[in-house]
């Protein structure tokens, strides 16, 4: 609802007589919001927004188009947008029953032309915007995303905005290697893994970090570091050697966040926190009818009786 004021002047003989102020209220009948589903944002993961329009008067609106700023913000004097809208994604209702896919720009910014707003009805725009290089990913950063809807027959811009953050958690991924790649029977062998974290908080000991694995063929004699320093079995990690069943104890594990730089242009750079956890062991190889030494007595006889049997059967 707007006010507007009002006056008028008579003039007569060269005299100027101006007439009492009038005052009057204009009822805006086009309301709008916006929102975000997501409760924060993640790397690049998909923010879904809603835009819902009423129109409580007695004719329609057509025409109406929304210009989406995609988080618009200045970067050394430089316009930068920290959204991408996700093509193909919107989808337009007019009381409740989708309609064709309007006219779309995908900017930036987001422009939304062509809809229609029935007397004493409403219409909703759904669509998804995915986080780029320009959105910032450190702790308490923020993206305020701010639609403006036009058209003919409003008094005046509607402008709707969802302010939506950064989500503070560690992002992790493991990776993992062998050294050598080529090992000969009974010779010794590493895996190398390497987890990484592109959150901007830390993976600490609340976080239960575990690596677990099955190394086929199976390993002995193992050696366990974790950042260099050797980890003790039973305290720190377990090892199953009849299984090759291998598992760190939750919590030994912690990653650092991963630490941000700014670019000229105004993206940011990731450098990731890193946690190298390696496992050094031989290779549990069998000769003829013996497993290593390590096997219990009960396997060696098992094993010995069915290779028995096959000599026996052939």
């Amino acid at each position: 609802m707007a006010t507007f004021y009002n006056q008028a002047t008579l003039s007569f003989n060269g005299t100027l007589t101006n007439s009492n102020v009038i005052t009057g209220e204009l009822v805006e009948v086009l309301s709008a919001e916006k929102r975000a589903i997501n409760d924060s944002y993640i790397g690049t993961d998909n923010i879904t927004y809603v835009i819902s329009i009423v129109n409580s008067g007695t004719r329609d609106l057509n025409g109406i188009y929304v210009k989406d700023n995609l988080g618009e913000y200045k970067h050394k004097g430089t316009s930068v947008f920290p959204l991408t809208y996700v093509e193909g994604t919107l989808h337009y209702y007019v009381n409740g029953e989708l309609q064709e896919t309007p006219d779309v720009t995908a900017g930036p910014p987001l422009v939304i032309r062509n809809l229609n707003i029935p007397a004493d009805g409403n219409a909703l725009l759904i669509y998804i915007a995915e986080p780029n290089e320009f959105a910032s990913p450190k702790t308490k950063a923020k993206i305020r995303n701010v639609a403006k809807i036009s058209g003919s027959g409003l008094c005046r811009d509607i402008e709707v905005y969802d302010t939506i953050g950064s989500a503070d958690i560690a992002q992790l991924n493991i990776s993992k290697s062998i050294s050598p790649t080529t090992v000969i029977e009974n010779g010794r062998l590493t895996y190398t893994f390497v987890i990484q974290n592109t959150g901007n908080t830390p993976a600490t000991k609340e976080d239960d970090v575990i690596v677990t694995d099955t190394f086929n063929p199976r390993l002995r004699n193992l050696t366990v570091t974790l950042n260099g320093t050797v980890l003790t079995e039973g305290n720190q990690y377990t090892y199953d050697k009849k299984k090759g069943e291998f598992e760190t104890v939750a919590g030994v594990i912690t990653v650092p966040a991963a630490t941000y730089d700014r670019e000229y242009d105004g993206g940011w750079s990731i450098d990731p926190g890193v946690a190298v956890l390696q496992v050094t062991g031989t290779v549990w190889a069998k000769k003829g009818r013996e497993f290593s030494e390590e096997l219990s007595e009960e396997q060696n006889e098992e094993s010995n009786e069915k290779l028995n049997e096959k000599t026996n059967e052939e």
